[in-house]
């Protein structure tokens, strides 16, 4: 198995709160300019101070693709309109002329069903909203956890799980989507 943690420039908690706020200036811009369309932003949910390296784009890529391909299969009316590539981490925006609530739908298909996409952070937002689309309110189920299925934030919230147990996790999900022996 690629433990895919052992590369990267370690980030403090400063550096991911002050992505976090250049993230949501940029999706309030991007709501402005694009005031009839929906809003998706996507980033990978990385534990621990390694945020991005070779493999851990890698990941990013190959699942974009997947969630694309999703995109692709409701309507062609989307366009990419910023990537980040930072050391706090891949994300990406993207607008399309599909309402919220199919666009939370495919998310959190997305973010539930995909092997990959257990790793991603898919939010949907719209102009006028106040918020990122929640899954509560459309009664979707609550994300589960990537190590023992409970409900996600109760893990985070509890610690539960360390960040190596959670790394480990990551890296047997990229050694099985990206090495030969590991296969799908």
């Amino acid at each position: 198995m690629t433990a895919i943690f052992q590369t990267g420039q370690p980030q403090e908690i400063t550096d991911v709160l002050e992505n976090r706020d250049a993230r949501v200036a940029l999706q309030q811009q991007l709501l402005k300019h694009y005031p009839n369309e929906t809003l998706i932003a996507i980033k990978l949910n990385i534990p621990g101070p390694i945020k991005n390296n070779a493999q851990i784009k890698q990941l990013f890529t190959a699942g974009m693709q997947r969630f694309y391909d999703q995109l692709k299969a409701q309507t062609r009316h989307f366009q990419t309109v910023t990537q980040w590539d930072k050391l706090t981490g891949n994300e990406l925006f993207i607008t399309i002329e599909l309402d919220p609530t199919t666009v939370k739908r495919l998310a959190v298909n997305f973010e539930d069903h995909d092997h990959l996409g257990r790793l991603f952070d898919v939010d949907v937002l719209h102009a006028g909203g106040e918020r990122a689309l929640s899954r509560s309110d459309f009664d979707l189920p609550v994300r589960k956890c990537l190590i023992c299925n409970r409900e996600a934030k109760d893990c985070a919230r509890s610690r539960r799980h360390s960040v190596a147990e959670l790394q480990a996790r990551i890296s047997e999900i990229y050694t099985a989507e990206f090495e030969p022996a590991g296969g799908r």
